[in-house]
């Protein structure tokens, strides 16, 4: 299916067997055209948002950015899944009513979708469901 890999979680901490192996993958996958699957191993909201803060902090002592240079775009370069859109929908499994450290920056205009069955239930049936009520909301983005 010419599928590519990616990784959108930090390196740091994953063992190093593991790594090479996610290496080993992404590099095998690197030239597919097709589909991107992101993994988000060791992957969190929040460090990835204090990642993002840091290397701009950097770029702004090195004298390459400005205050004035800090904008939502430049945020979003710096993240984890720079490179990708941002999500329109957020499905979430057991019932759960929160994001739980998920994507934090990129869902702040995602519609969210509730299923009270747990992930190892979800069926073809349940997007579809997901999708079917997605498409009946009038998304504002931010907007009254």
């Amino acid at each position: 299916h010419k599928i590519s890999l990616r990784n959108r979680g930090r390196r740091e901490g994953i063992p190093g067997h593991v790594l090479r192996e996610i290496d080993k993958t992404v590099s095998m996958a690197a030239r597919n055209t097709g589909l991107c699957l992101s993994l988000a191993i060791n992957y969190g909201g929040r460090v990835e948002l204090v990642d993002a803060v840091r290397a701009i902090v950097r770029k702004a002592l090195d004298g390459h950015i400005t205050e004035e240079d800090i904008s939502e775009s430049l945020i979003s370069e710096h993240l984890y899944t720079h490179g990708l859109p941002d999500p329109d929908l957020l499905i979430r499994t057991a019932g759960e009513m929160r994001v739980s450290n998920f994507l934090l920056w990129q869902i702040s205009y995602a519609e969210l979708w509730v299923t009270k069955d747990c992930w190892p239930d979800f069926t073809e049936q349940h997007l579809l469901e997901a999708i079917r009520d997605f498409a009946k909301r009038s998304r504002r983005f931010g907007g009254l």
